[in-house]
C-alpha cells in the first residue's frame, strides 16, 4: 500500500495522472517548479516539449500545445476541466504559499477569503494560462 493513500473505496482504483496543454512552457514550467515541490511533489520527467511533477503514485503532466491549436484559449467555465485541487498539511504552508505568490504579482480569487464552506482553509488562484488552482487544509481551530 501506498504511503498516505488508503485504497479501499471503488476496488482501490485511484486517479493516475492529468495532462495539461500549455500555452506558453516555460512560464508554466517556472510557475509549477515554484508551487508543486511545495505541496511535496517531486519533478518526474522531462523531455523538450513537456514534464511532469509526480507526487506518491500520481502525477501531473504539462505539454506544450501545438501552434496550431494557440488560437483558442483556456477558459474554466466552458465545458471540461473547471480547476485543480490540492490539499496540504497546514494553514501555515498555505500563507507561506500566498505570500510568495503577491511577490510573484499572481492575483488570487474570490477576495482571498480562506475559509469554505466547509471550514477548511482554502485558497484560489490561476496558474499562467488561467486554469484555476485550490489548496485547502482541514481546519486547524
Amino acid at each position: 500500500m501506498l504511503s498516505g493513500f488508503i485504497l479501499v473505496e471503488y476496488g482501490g482504483v485511484m486517479l493516475h495522472h492529468v495532462e495539461i496543454y500549455v500555452s506558453d512552457l516555460s512560464k508554466t514550467r517556472k510557475f509549477y517548479d515554484f508551487l508543486l515541490p511545495k505541496l511535496g511533489y517531486k519533478l518526474y520527467q522531462e523531455w523538450q516539449q513537456g514534464f511532469s511533477y509526480k507526487c506518491n503514485a500520481e502525477y501531473i503532466v504539462f505539454v506544450q500545445v501545438r501552434d496550431k491549436y494557440k488560437d483558442v484559449s483556456y477558459n474554466r467555465c466552458h465545458v471540461g476541466l473547471n480547476h485543480l485541487a490540492f490539499k496540504c498539511s497546514s494553514k501555515v504552508l498555505i500563507d507561506e504559499i500566498v505570500d510568495d505568490l503577491k511577490k510573484q504579482n499572481i492575483k488570487m480569487l474570490y477576495n482571498n477569503n480562506h475559509y469554505n464552506e466547509e471550514n477548511n482553509y482554502t485558497i484560489f488562484f490561476e496558474d499562467p494560462d488561467r486554469i484555476k488552482l485550490e489548496i485547502t487544509c482541514e481546519s486547524e481551530i
